[in-house]
């Protein structure tokens, strides 16, 4: 019988499921996630003059630092169409749920049987961190979109090896990294997997290396117009000259130094109070009633404020926007300092509390509500995202036992990938979510697929 459900069902599921979060996010559009904000400015002056700029009134052109354009181009769409409400672009991403939930069916139906793909559907219709971002004016959706395309077109490229799906796929990984510049690897990890893994596992003949040389080709030209766009505005070939990984290393080199709360109430209070001995005296206070050394958090608050400096100060926002590469370029000089002062402790903080935020550490409820909420919600957040995790991780031997060693192999790229990345970096769940469809086709291989073992699943 669940053989024969309609794949309607799924879709009716993720549009109540992101209608939901709209509702309940609505309260914060304006004050939370100011990270809206940028994208916001950058889709309307997109929409209204054409140009990818903060700034259009400048008499100079001052090109943007920190943002890739896929996404506020993808906002400037909206807008066009439907005018400058956060309502319209919500309810596009949720539209873009509901085709990522038929792309994880189709991908998930070329390697298991029909039952076991509908449900891997239903899970992803079902996960409540995709529809919380979907109201948000933010990347999240939009690049699991494209990165949940991409891994369906490697599926598909691996069953029916044609030029034209590696080259689709060369775009699709474009379009995610220009939304993401984190993904800019990625093309490549697919082809060491390809070239270093599928030699030992492939039960079927494998693509020949030009089809992946050619998907590289294609990521690459799809790709050059923004770089040239960094080259001529800035003078550097770069990807994202002030969105590096400066001020992302150097966050990480202080995550779980405290909890959470206490590391975002000293940010505030270096942002807020500009005078610096009252800053230190206010410091004082919160080591006092935390019990803890103050040493760290003076040294901390002053390396925000001091380095923030560098791009707050300038007053004309083409001096601003070159600026930010500048301190970018601090953040990560500090960064590497406060590593090598204490590099083993670093190393075990990363491996302990940076990976687990990283893919569990999602709470789905309003932000300006998660403070007040009580422990143990947290905690069975934390719990049930690791639990995910950790079956998808199973799931990818049961798939690989299963007759598929190879989709297994590229499905598990992803986990390998984002792991790897960002290490270094400081951690947000949200950085995995892209990833998070994937994992539940194979969480639901892992808890549903068992029964289908011991005869191979249908290529």
């Amino acid at each position: 019988m669940l053989a024969r459900q309609p794949l309607w069902i799924v879709c009716v599921v993720a549009a109540i499921h992101g209608v939901f979060f709209l509702w309940y996010q609505s309260s914060d559009w304006t004050t939370s996630w100011s990270d809206q904000d940028g994208y916001r400015r950058l889709g309307q002056v997109l929409a209204t003059t054409g140009k990818f700029t903060r700034f259009p009134e400048s008499p100079t052109f001052v090109p943007e630092v920190l943002r890739t354009p896929a996404y506020p181009f993808f906002v400037a769409a909206i807008y066009t169409l439907f005018g400058v409400h956060q309502t319209a672009v919500a309810i596009a991403q949720i539209g873009l749920i509901v085709i990522v939930c038929l792309l994880v069916y189709a991908m998930a139906h070329r390697l298991v049987p029909e039952p076991v793909a509908w449900l891997a559907a239903l899970a992803t219709a079902l996960f409540p961190p995709i529809p919380y971002f979907a109201a948000l004016t933010m990347t999240e959706v939009w690049t699991t979109f494209w990165f949940t395309i991409a891994m369906w077109l490697v599926i598909l490229a691996i069953d029916e090896p044609t030029p034209g799906r590696f080259l689709l796929l060369g775009i699709a990984c474009a379009i995610a990294t220009l939304s993401r510049p984190v993904f800019v690897l990625f093309p490549f990890a697919l082809t060491a997997v390809a070239v270093v893994v599928l030699p030992f596992v492939a039960v079927r003949p494998r693509p020949p290396l030009w089809h992946w040389a050619a998907m590289l080709a294609a990521f690459a030209i799809a790709m050059l117009p923004w770089f040239t766009y960094n080259y001529v505005t800035l003078g550097a070939f770069t990807l994202s000259p002030a969105g590096g990984i400066g001020r992302g290393m150097w966050e990480g080199s202080w995550q779980a130094t405290w909890s959470g709360r206490l590391q975002n109430e000293l940010t505030h209070l270096a942002d807020d109070v500009e005078d610096r001995g009252e800053l230190d005296r206010r410091v004082a206070e919160i080591a006092e009633r935390e019990k803890l050394p103050a040493g760290p958090m003076l040294e901390y608050v002053h390396q925000w404020e001091d380095i923030r400096r560098i791009w707050v100060e300038p007053t004309d926002a083409n001096d601003r926007a070159r600026a930010r590469v500048t301190a970018d370029q601090e953040y990560l000089r500090v960064a590497l300092g406060n590593i090598r002062r204490d590099s083993v402790a670093h190393l075990v903080k990363r491996l302990g509390r940076g990976v687990f935020v990283l893919w569990a550490g999602e709470i789905p409820f309003r932000y300006s509500d998660i403070n007040t909420l009580p422990p143990w919600i947290i905690r069975a957040c934390w719990a049930i995202q690791a639990l995910i995790v950790v079956t998808a991780l199973y799931g990818v031997i049961v798939l690989a036992r299963s007759g598929r060693p190879d989709a297994a192999a590229f499905l598990a790229a992803p986990i390998v990938y984002i792991t790897a990345v960002h290490f270094p970096l400081l951690t947000e769940a949200r950085q995995s979510l892209p990833a998070m469809p994937t994992v539940l086709v194979l969480a639901t291989i892992a808890l549903v697929g068992r029964p289908f073992q011991g005869r191979r699943w249908r290529a």
